[in-house]
């Protein structure tokens, strides 16, 4: 709320240089306001009573959404990848799909292993028990199970993550890269 919206009978104000005013009436604080040339933003409305303070409330807003910019852009989204096996898979496939799903834990997102059944397959559930522990032994040094095998309808999957400091060392990449770069514009 600003300016005219505000409508409570006393105010804790605060000045634009962050000086506590005190509590004055809301219209004083108003006044205040208008002299300066400038709005009476309401900060803290659950207050008792409510902090308003006096301040260039484009610029206010202009600061807000420069600051959810870049709090977006530190962001990271995790995606996951998935990799699909069959129960009667070969060791050679088996070392193409662990050399990928390296690929994709060593660049910070989580890993999906399913085994898909396709009709008599599903008698054999315990092959693909073996098949998915294989997987996470060989998969251990680069990430941790974060759902063990389970069987949901026709298909037995297994998720994991990337080991903490997999993902430290990509952020110090990303760093390292983000600095070359701003290094190469000026």
């Amino acid at each position: 709320m600003i300016n005219e919206q505000i409508r409570d009978r006393e105010v804790r104000l605060i000045d634009t240089d962050g000086a506590q005013l005190g509590i004055v009436p809301g219209r004083d604080a108003q006044k205040l306001a208008d002299d300066k040339k400038l709005d009476l933003v309401k900060i803290s409305p659950t207050a008792k009573p409510p902090v308003c303070k006096i301040m260039d409330y484009s610029k206010f807003r202009f600061e807000q959404s420069k600051k959810e910019k870049e709090a977006r852009k530190k962001q990271r989204t995790i995606d996951i990848k998935e990799i699909r096996l069959s129960p009667n898979i070969d060791t050679h496939d088996i070392n193409v799909k662990v050399k990928k799903a390296i690929e994709f834990l060593k660049s910070g997102d989580k890993v999906k292993i399913t085994i898909r059944f396709r009709g008599r397959e599903l008698g054999r559930t315990e092959v693909a028990h073996v098949i998915l522990n294989d997987l996470a032994q060989k998969l251990s040094e680069y990430g941790n199970i974060e759902k063990a095998p389970k069987m949901e309808a026709r298909t037995m999957a297994m998720f994991m993550s990337p080991k903490p400091q997999l993902e430290k060392e990509k952020a110090e990449k990303a760093a390292k890269s983000e600095a070359e770069k701003t290094e190469t514009k000026e």
